[in-house]
């Protein structure tokens, strides 16, 4: 009822800017999306909270007298309320993402949605205020247009589907509309063969959710259809928007943009913007994640970590290895027992290591390691050469379960402080890391995996429980990073073991460490 009640309100108030305004007709394509579709979409996350109407009215007020009146003294003060009112849900969205990072990608959709709408309002108030962008003012104002609809609403309608179905396709197709808003913004602004790639993505990932969007299982027949209306005009508005791009690219043929107004526009606006509002606002399905609940290092370093944060967390306890008996991991019958021993028996191994930074990620490589040799953690060598690390376990105090550290050192150059303990989730136990960072803590939960051949594998994808993952811990917040790594330990023939560890980030592999493990 009360979701009701604020429609009525937004449409009245939309009503009112349509029949007073003194700009051309086609400023009411960004008004209702600033006046209905922005607030109402809002209270569709959000649970109809009427307290957020204290950044809302405002907002939505200062668009109404924008609209209905001519150039005034008081412009600047009311595009900036509403700029005010785009960072206040831009927060919030970052809010969103901090609890939970780049997990569940539905949520993370929907919380990049909510940024992108303060982009939205910094354009918004570049052409109300006469901001000279480089572009005309028309190109700004479609600029803010662009960021209400293709990067507010659709990411949310993205997040919507994948809160009910999660096809496999979901990721790909999600990931591409996610980041090509910001290379249509790119392409625009340096390139119209950027811009031309940038609609290319767009079509692959707006076709692809309509495939999906068929296989949603609606709660009735008019919400599929209104979801489905919303989603195909986006097919047939992004064709508008090649041959527009294709035009830029080549010069063959111009669509002019009053063209793209009467048609690209108005039908976004008529049909993928009020068709997706009104479609989920019949049934909005609710998150389906849960806050992590595994242990938490409470140890944070400070600006240097290295060895002072073990001088000032050392424990009275003395270990031997990285872990008392493998048994609690996996059962030691069916790994090989070169590996077993390694784990329970560290301090009697030596290792060598070998770094290998993949070729793209290099020039980050040499800007972090100028930062990591400050702060003394996971301060890895440019070189791939191969060189020993040396170093001691070492018992630490912290809120874990038997938390020890293994310091490692190539020559006198602290490595890693990596601090183990463990957790049980179910009937499965996990490898529970912390490295202590300034101020925070990068966390690893890694899954134990025994292998048909006697190997091991850890990993951070593992298949038992969602805890498994890379995590950035600050303060309160908790949240999991596009990181994914693994270690395969492997017995040799000789009895060497071997070891290779293997990091990505967004899938992507940028860091692999082979190590050589040796008896002493």
């Amino acid at each position: 009822m009360i979701f009701k009640w604020l429609v009525g309100i937004h449409i009245i108030l939309f009503a009112v800017t349509a029949f007073f305004t003194v700009n051309p007709w086609y400023f009411l394509m960004l008004s209702i999306a600033q006046i209905l579709f922005v607030p109402l979409t809002l209270q569709l996350i959000i649970k109809v909270k009427l307290r957020i109407y204290y950044f809302v009215l405002p907002a939505i007020f200062s668009v109404v007298v924008l609209q209905v009146t001519n150039e005034t003294s008081f412009d600047i003060a009311l595009a900036f309320l509403y700029l005010l009112f785009t960072l206040a849900i831009a927060i919030y969205g970052f809010g969103r993402f901090l609890q939970r990072g780049f997990a569940y990608l539905e949520e993370f959709s929907i919380d990049v949605g909510l940024m992108y709408l303060f982009l939205g309002g910094i354009w918004f108030f570049a052409f109300e205020v006469g901001i000279d962008t480089s572009f005309s003012p028309m190109l700004t104002w479609l600029t803010a247009i662009h960021f209400h609809y293709s990067s507010f609403l659709l990411p949310i309608f993205v997040g919507f589907v994948g809160r009910v179905y999660k096809h496999k396709s979901y990721r790909v197709f999600t990931s591409i509309i996610l980041v090509s808003p910001l290379i249509v913004a790119a392409g625009i602004t340096f390139s119209p063969w950027l811009e031309l790639m940038a609609v290319l993505l767009y079509i692959i990932g707006i076709y692809g959710f309509i495939v999906i969007a068929f296989k949603i299982p609606f709660k009735g027949l008019l919400q599929k259809s209104l979801v489905l209306i919303s989603f195909s005009a986006l097919c047939i508005t992004i064709i508008f928007s090649l041959l527009y791009a294709v035009g830029n690219a080549f010069g063959v043929f111009q669509v002019s943009i009053a063209f793209m107004l009467k048609f690209h526009g108005f039908l976004n606006c008529l049909l993928f913007g009020l068709g997706g509002v009104i479609g989920w606002s019949i049934w909005t399905p609710a998150p389906s994640y849960e806050k992590w609940n595994f242990p938490i290092s409470h140890i944070r370093g400070k600006f240097v970590i290295g060895e002072q944060i073990l001088e000032r967390n050392k424990g009275t306890e003395t270990y031997n290895g990285l872990v008392d008996n493998m048994d609690i991991y996996v059962n030691k019958k069916n790994v090989k027992p070169g590996i077993i021993d390694f784990y329970e028996n560290t301090k009697q191994y030596q290792l060598f290591s070998e770094v290998h930074w993949h070729t793209w990620f290099k020039p980050f490589a040499t800007v972090y390691g100028v930062i990591s040799q400050k702060i003394q953690q996971l301060n890895l060598p440019y070189s791939s050469r191969k060189m020993e690390m040396i170093g001691d376990i070492i018992a630490v105090e912290d809120s874990r379960y038997k938390t020890r550290a293994w310091l490692r050192k190539i020559e006198s150059n602290v490595i890693f402080v990596a601090l183990y303990s463990l957790h049980e989730k179910g009937e499965k136990t996990y490898m529970n890391i912390a490295l202590p960072l300034p101020f925070s803590s990068m966390i690893g939960i890694l899954e134990l995996q025994e292998l048909n051949n006697g190997n091991l594998l850890l990993t951070s994808r593992g298949g038992y429980s969602f805890d498994t993952g890379i995590y950035l811990s600050i303060r309160k917040f908790v949240f999991k990073l596009p990181l994914q790594e693994q270690f395969l330990i492997e017995e040799l023939p000789d009895g060497l073991l071997n070891a290779k560890h293997r990091m990505k980030i967004f899938a992507i592999p940028f860091l692999s460490i082979n190590y050589t493990i040796v008896k002493k």
